[in-house]
């Protein structure tokens, strides 16, 4: 069997590193497995990069394509700050997906790679794994999710969001997807329940087959506890700290909860200082340099920068006490399943995709949605007791191994790939559309 995994690129996000980790992790159980990427940063030989070839007027249609988009665009506003593609760019790569020898195609997040129509154009048995609320919304990566949510209702005139105006560019996506797409057979992989529930309830996905996989994560060579003490000399840290590391404070610094941690390790400092140790205490940041005025934390920060070695992201988790994941939206975040499978104990909010990660008062601690309270007394939990620490990590590790090891989560795609075979096979009938866990 031959897979192609098609996403914009391989590495820059967690979305592009959890489709390149599946990949690399079909190869080394001796699945032929290759990646067709818009850019790329790793220097994996399975990976092909670019755009497929384009006339002259083909470029030129593009340009002023982009032009009167651009004009449209300008007109439309929206209080939703989180990235919104409307799946109009595509990198012209249709035709040698069609033509190539694979026999399932796995989608991951594909924005600028393909566009709503290439999607319908592909001719392949497709498996979508989902990163992100995109495919079945408008044109938002992150919506709201309740009742009234448009994905679960329908995009229709009259049920915009208050904070949106102008051209309703989010309900001609929508309804592009519906267009193009009405004659596509998905196999939707989720890695986390929170999402399957939210793409079963979705009016494009509701018949769709819908299976909760996780993402795999390499837990022998790269992602595995590393002596604390060592872990802390070579990243030149204190050794009688206790460090508290996130990774809230990048790009969207909102949906990523920065303000949540930061209120959070107000009320931690404060209960420490009433022991008269809150010296101990202090907060590891990657992901972004230290922002300028930006000192209002109560407590100590390293600002470790963008960290794009998963040698040294490991050394960081292994010097940490516990990791941070105060995020209000979340599918599986990568950080929590790569601190797990070093062994150190999570912290977060139990939403989206943590509680298939995190085991409360097991492997950390799951605060209700929010409550800053409770996410400080889950911190102050983990740190305070060495002993009831050790057997946090024991079970981390444990967890990561049982749910994410690659074997554990090939075997579940392979099951996949074969049911998309088997769908597009002649005169094959068979359809599930019943959401597995």
């Amino acid at each position: 069997m031959k897979i192609l995994h098609l996403s914009t690129d391989d590495f820059s996000g967690g979305a592009s590193k959890a489709a390149y980790r599946l990949h690399t992790a079909l190869l080394q159980n001796g699945i032929d497995s290759s990646m067709r990427v818009l850019t790329h940063q790793t220097a994996n030989d399975k990976v092909l990069a670019g755009r497929g070839p384009r006339s002259f007027i083909e470029k030129v249609k593009g340009r002023i394509y982009k032009k009167l988009r651009a004009f449209t665009e300008r007109n439309w506003k929206t209080d939703n700050l989180i990235m919104h593609s409307f799946g109009q760019v595509s990198a012209g790569i249709v035709e040698e997906i069609n033509h190539c020898d694979a026999d399932v195609v796995n989608l991951h997040w594909v924005v600028n790679l393909l566009s709503i129509d290439d999607i319908g154009n592909i001719r392949k048995p497709i498996v979508w794994t989902l990163h992100d609320m995109w495919a079945f919304c408008g044109g938002e990566h992150v919506a709201h999710d309740d009742e009234a949510s448009r994905f679960r209702v329908g995009y229709l005139p009259d049920n915009r969001p208050l904070g949106e105006s102008g051209p309703d560019l989010n309900r001609e996506a929508w309804e592009s997807k519906q267009k193009h797409w009405a004659n596509q057979k998905f196999n939707i992989v989720t890695p986390g329940r929170w999402m399957a529930g939210c793409a079963k309830d979705s009016v494009l996905f509701r018949d769709a087959a819908i299976t909760v996989i996780p993402n795999p994560i390499e837990m022998e060579h790269l992602w595995h506890p590393v002596p604390r003490d060592f872990a802390r000399r070579v990243l030149g840290l204190e050794q009688d700290k206790k460090y508290v590391l996130s990774g809230s404070a990048g790009g969207m610094p909102h949906l990523k909860g920065e303000d949540l941690l930061k209120q959070a390790m107000v009320k931690v400092m404060a209960a420490r200082d009433v022991a008269s140790d809150s010296d101990e205490i202090e907060l590891l940041i990657f992901g972004q340099y230290q922002p300028a005025n930006n000192n209002d934390w109560p407590c100590k920060v390293h600002w470790l920068g963008p960290v794009r070695d998963d040698h040294v992201m490991s050394l960081i988790y292994s010097a940490a006490d516990v990791m941070m994941v105060p995020s209000r939206v979340d599918n599986l975040p990568n950080t929590a399943i790569e601190a797990h499978a070093c062994g150190i104990p999570v912290v977060a909010f139990n939403i989206g995709g943590l509680p298939d990660i995190v085991d409360h008062q097991h492997s950390g601690w799951l605060a209700p949605a929010f409550d800053v309270d409770n996410l400080a007394k889950g911190m102050l939990w983990v740190l305070s007791d060495p002993v009831r620490w050790q057997a946090l990590s024991d079970v981390a590790r444990k967890t990561a191994h049982a749910r994410f090891s690659p074997r554990v989560v090939v075997e579940q795609y392979l099951r996949i790939y074969e049911q998309a075979l088997r769908e597009s096979a002649p005169g094959s009938n068979s359809r599930s559309h019943n959401t597995h866990e």
